[in-house]
């Protein structure tokens, strides 16, 4: 009995942790708002052969197309720290940078309101082992800093071009755009 007992707890262990990549273990699983969101793909961003971070897509349904994601109510994107290189000004204009690629450099003043109270997100120094998660949905964008929830910030549109950020036309890197997508 002790044994099956075992067995069943170990078999349970494996399914929370759907993933590592990097050495970063991924739950197969992200709970908000009482929906339950599903390890959509996971990959690294690198630069000059350096592993910077990982990045995760949540889902409540598989999508292998960025349109697919964008029609899905909400989406979660998670973004673990893996190098010092990655510094709090760094993170900013990489971000400042995904918004003018991800909307063609076409910004109204909401959009740009928008991303200046977001990257408040990023005022504070970052190092290997931060994590952030970045709730998208038709409300806005919910970030949550090592567990640290942030106030909502814009709306739909604003909750689109940051998910094309990774996954738009001209993604932060074409490789992980498609371990996101599940490739």
């Amino acid at each position: 009995m002790k044994s099956l007992l075992s067995l069943l707890l170990l078999c349970l262990s494996f399914q929370v942790v759907a993933k590592e990549v990097a050495g970063i273990a991924l739950p197969n699983s992200l709970s908000q708002d009482n929906q339950t969101y599903v390890l959509n793909g996971a990959g690294v961003r690198s630069k000059f052969f350096m592993d910077l971070y990982v990045g995760s897509l949540y889902l409540t349904a598989t999508a292998d197309t960025a349109d697919k994601v964008l029609a899905q109510d909400k989406a979660i994107i998670r973004l673990d720290i893996l190098s010092d290189l990655i510094t709090s000004d760094k993170m900013r204009d990489a971000i400042s940078d995904g918004f003018d690629a991800a909307t063609d450099g076409k910004m109204d003043d909401a959009m740009k309101a928008s991303i200046a109270t977001f990257m408040t997100l990023f005022e504070a120094d970052i190092k290997p082992g931060d994590n952030f998660v970045l709730i998208a949905s038709r409300d806005g964008v919910e970030a949550i800093k090592n567990d640290i929830t942030q106030p909502r910030v814009g709306d739909a549109t604003f909750a689109k071009a940051l998910l094309n950020i990774w996954l738009g036309e001209h993604p932060a890197q074409k490789s992980l755009k498609r371990n996101m997508l599940g490739d």
